[in-house]
């Protein structure tokens, strides 16, 4: 199987990015494989990484994180922290009655910061989960690239969690954007021991990934079936 080790964020200037997350999470910015990055806390299970890259933003990323805090009071520390530290609020159609708050991080990256309370995230850490655009197909592939569990399956909208818990992937159903480049965010897997890098690619093709270019620098850039780029790494 693969773990995933890292959610990476290509940016014309990483070492600004990762300050303006590592103030919002609370972490101190490391450099791991080269790049600034935040460590993976235990009850997320995968770090930040941010590289040199990302051009003119396209449109609406295809896939966000979001941040859940337990109270009105943490969310609105959260969104004063964010805006303090170079985001701003967006508006992506969610109208004046929304209890969520849709930011953009300082390299337009979208994010929300949720409102308290609901039960689908009950359980998840501050950073709840990774919303993300794609079809059933996508989320089956990455509960099997994974070897996680399907904790949500309904209407074409899927969701996997880590066996352990910690944040959910999810993917929304139809319609789904059309993609024109890139992604700006991919995952960074790795080889569970004592598998190798060429095995698991094997692996992973099998389950209906593409090898493509996907800007991996020290590993094999794949896309899934919705075409989402990720690097397999070693």
């Amino acid at each position: 199987m693969c773990e995933l080790i890292a959610l990476t964020f290509s940016s014309p200037d990483p070492e600004r990015l990762a300050g303006f997350w590592g103030g919002l999470l609370g972490q101190d910015v490391t450099i791991d494989r080269g790049a600034p990055s935040l460590a993976a806390p235990p009850e997320v299970g995968f770090g930040l990484r941010f590289v040199v890259g990302a051009g003119e933003k396209w449109g609406a990323n295809q896939m966000h994180p979001d941040l859940k805090p337990t109270s009105v009071h943490e969310q609105a520390s959260a969104v004063q922290r964010a805006l303090e530290s170079g985001a701003r609020h967006l508006d992506v159609g969610q109208g004046p009655d929304a209890e969520h708050v849709v930011l953009a991080d300082p390299d337009g990256n979208e994010l929300c910061i949720l409102e308290p309370g609901g039960s689908f995230l009950a359980g998840c850490p501050f950073f709840s989960s990774l919303a993300g655009d794609g079809v059933a197909e996508v989320g089956y592939f990455w509960r099997d690239a994974l070897a996680w569990n399907l904790v949500w399956d309904q209407d074409g909208e899927t969701a996997v969690q880590a066996p352990t818990g910690g944040p959910k992937i999810t993917w929304g159903g139809e319609p789904v954007a059309p993609k024109l480049g890139r992604n700006r965010l991919h995952l960074d897997l790795t080889p569970s021991a004592p598998a190798t890098i060429d095995a698991e690619v094997e692996r992973l093709s099998a389950l209906g990934a593409t090898r493509v270019d996907a800007g991996c620098a020290d590993g094999v850039g794949m896309a899934d079936p919705g075409g989402n780029e990720f690097c397999v790494v070693g």
